[in-house]
């Protein structure tokens, strides 16, 4: 993600680091290459009795704008969605240990118990960047545990299994009562529903045949446009074709980017920050002393 200072309008239409630009820059200097080239192919061209006007393309930009719309905005739910999710985990986390804390103040097991709470929500990062997980689980995993958790189909879920088995054990040791015990697994509830969330944005993109038609449709549109440009415009077809190719291309990357909310790109969510901060917040409130270091922006303001 990237989270930058406010600036001045005119500073901002400077901007590189944050933008789409890096990545189709290559593309918009092919357009700007074939827009010369038209012009100098001009005389042939015309002298084939071919006359592309502006008008179908008109129409045609109005109709792609439409759809490029309509899939940014369906990209952009299925972000916001799991900006919700994660935010409902930070929740549950905090509401979880304030309840265990506050119903089992002498357990000596409450350390471990915070740590499967870290490794829950590591694991689930992990598994939704597609990264393995053993190097990270290890440090608040052991034993049995460790290989139980990385050898099952959803790690995630086995860790939520290994918390609800720590308080069973407090069950049936009469430390929590039936109703405590209700209240307290309430929170793994919405934990698991956080799980089945990311889990269904992750295994569920968008019809690729829908983005596959506009992808098509935004790069004709764009190698054709300088032949209708050529005619009326001549020397500055170049620069309107690259401005209106511009448009259409960031759309079109910026709804692939939005499309999987969980990578690593500039506007994915930052989730190595949002565990870091869900761990800084647990311990804390365990009183620990030792505190993982706050992640902030580099220095091109993006936050992982």
């Amino acid at each position: 993600m990237i989270v930058r200072p406010e600036q001045h309008w005119l500073t901002r239409l400077f901007v590189w680091h944050g933008s789409v630009l890096p990545k189709i820059s290559s593309r918009l200097v092919m357009n700007f290459l074939l827009s010369i080239a038209v012009i100098w192919m001009l005389p042939w061209y015309t002298s084939l009795g071919i006359k592309l006007t502006v008008a179908p393309f008109s129409i045609l930009g109005v109709a792609i704008a439409i759809f490029l719309g309509f899939r940014n905005n369906a990209c952009f739910a299925r972000y916001s969605e799991a900006r919700l999710l994660w935010g409902q985990l930070m929740i549950a986390s905090r509401s979880l240990l304030r309840e265990v804390k506050t119903t089992l103040p002498d357990d000596d097991g409450v350390a471990h118990f915070i740590r499967l709470q870290i490794a829950f929500a590591h694991c689930l990062r992990m598994t939704l960047r597609r990264k393995q997980q053993g190097d990270v689980l290890t440090n608040y995993l052991s034993g049995q545990d460790l290989q139980t958790v990385l050898n099952a189909h959803s790690p995630a879920n086995r860790i939520l299994l290994l918390m609800a088995e720590w308080l069973g054990e407090r069950r049936a040791k009469g430390a929590l009562s039936d109703i405590l015990f209700h209240s307290i697994t309430q929170r793994l509830h919405d934990m698991s529903a956080v799980l089945s969330g990311c889990e269904r944005i992750f295994t569920t993109p968008l019809p690729f045949a829908y983005s596959l038609i506009l992808h098509r449709t935004v790069y004709l549109f764009c190698i054709m446009l300088p032949f209708a440009l050529v005619v009326d415009l001549h020397f500055m077809t170049p620069f309107v074709s690259v401005l209106i190719s511009y448009t259409f291309i960031s759309l079109d990357t910026l709804a692939e980017e939005l499309e999987d909310p969980f990578g690593e790109e500039d506007n994915d969510l930052p989730l190595d920050a949002i565990c870091n901060a869900i761990e800084i917040d647990l311990l804390q409130m365990n009183d620990t002393d030792v505190l993982p270091h706050k992640m902030t922006p580099d220095k091109n303001y993006q936050l992982t």
